[in-house]
């Protein structure tokens, strides 16, 4: 196969817009080095030395945690949050780390009471403005997405409310309040494409490929894959797969269980610094749907439906890596894309030479290990 041409960016580059935070572990604290080593304060789910931890604070969130308990003190309201913040004074010993850390008050020991409290965080915060540009009006999903306490383990969801012992599911809170806390969200993906082997011997790939409405609150205009969507809580994981198919591509659901294939998840620590400056690690469940040879494609043909979507248009592979290297694509389904191009074998050990790095980078674990 011939070198690919790369005239724009490289593809370790595409990787690095998405995946562009790099956490260290000192003695005492964590740091996001990419930028000024910033401090980062995991968040524990609860006060127990043996929590899991569930996101990641930067230092402005953290002070504003420590003034929301003034202010519940002053108000002679329950306190959300226990702090370990002075690691000159108090080190506590966490699975195998060091440093400051943020968690949950005791008493906020069922996923409802942690649901509650974050809903009245966080729309509190959406009426006074205090982050207009993560969950201010303009911004706010009404969508509510499952944190897990282990973000690798069992999505599963308390089937009758008051029975949630034993769950992964630790609570739920707003969409746009989740890079804030820097807890983990899920996404799906879905490739819709055709393959054809030319008389050359060449093979000729073509994927659908829609431009977001220029009225979407995130990367509004940018390029996409073909569906795609976050996976609200208490939805099975395909089922989301299916509803964002038919909401957003008019893709019945009857070939979308028929034809889509679970191929893999990308995982990747994203700060989104250039727009918000918030963490967000994300998980994204990537199908496909590879269009039969010698049948009507019409079923596989997506069209706009919720108004997500201005247009499709099916894309050639020399377009696609044109379109993919000038950074036109949201930066999480630029990596879906090239996921897609490595699976297929456009993207191989002999033409790229980044190839195990950005192999690693797509399937990495953002670092979680350490936090």
């Amino acid at each position: 196969m011939a070198t690919l041409q790369k005239d724009n960016l490289t593809f370790l580059e595409i990787v690095d817009i998405c995946d562009n935070v790099h956490l260290h572990r000192g003695p005492t604290s964590l740091c996001d080095v990419s930028f000024n080593s910033e401090v980062l304060v995991p968040l524990y789910l609860s006060e127990s030395s043996d929590s899991p931890v569930i996101g990641l604070l930067r230092p402005i969130m953290v002070e504003q945690l420590l003034l929301e308990d003034q202010t519940s003190r002053k108000n002679g309201t329950a306190e959300l949050w226990s702090f370990r913040l002075d690691a000159s004074k108090y080190i506590e010993l966490r699975n195998g780390t060091t440093g400051p850390s943020v968690s949950f008050r005791n008493w906020l020991d069922t996923p409802s009471k942690r649901t509650n409290a974050m809903k009245e965080l966080c729309e509190r915060w959406r009426d006074t403005g205090l982050f207009p540009n993560v969950c201010g009006p303009k911004k706010w999903r009404n969508e509510m997405y499952p944190i897990y306490s282990d973000p690798f383990g069992i999505h599963d969801y308390p089937l009758v409310a008051g029975h949630e012992d034993g769950l992964n599911f630790a609570f739920e809170m707003e969409r746009s309040a989740c890079a804030l806390f820097g807890v983990v969200t899920y996404g799906v993906h879905l490739n819709i494409y055709d393959e054809v082997l030319q008389e050359d011997g060449q093979r000729s790939l073509r994927v659908w490929v829609p431009t977001r409405s220029f009225t979407k609150p995130t990367f509004p205009g940018m390029l996409d894959n073909t569906v795609a969507g976050g996976i609200p809580s208490g939805m099975p994981i395909f089922d989301s797969l299916v509803k964002e198919c038919m909401e957003e591509a008019s893709i019945q659901p009857e070939a979308v269980k028929k034809y889509t294939r679970a191929m893999e998840s990308c995982a990747d620590l994203n700060a989104k610094r250039a727009s918000t400056g918030w963490l967000q690690p994300e998980v994204e469940y990537v199908y496909d749907i590879l269009i039969p040879p010698g049948v009507d494609p019409t079923p596989f043909t997506p069209k706009p439906l919720d108004g997500e979507v201005e247009s499709f248009e099916f894309v050639s592979h020399e377009e696609l890596l044109k379109k993919l290297q000038a950074a036109l694509f949201k930066p999480n389904c630029g990596l879906v894309i090239l996921d897609l191009f490595i699976r297929l074998g456009y993207i191989t050990p002999d033409n790229e030479p980044d190839f195990m790095k950005i192999v690693n980078r797509l399937h990495g674990g953002f670092d979680y290990k350490i936090w």
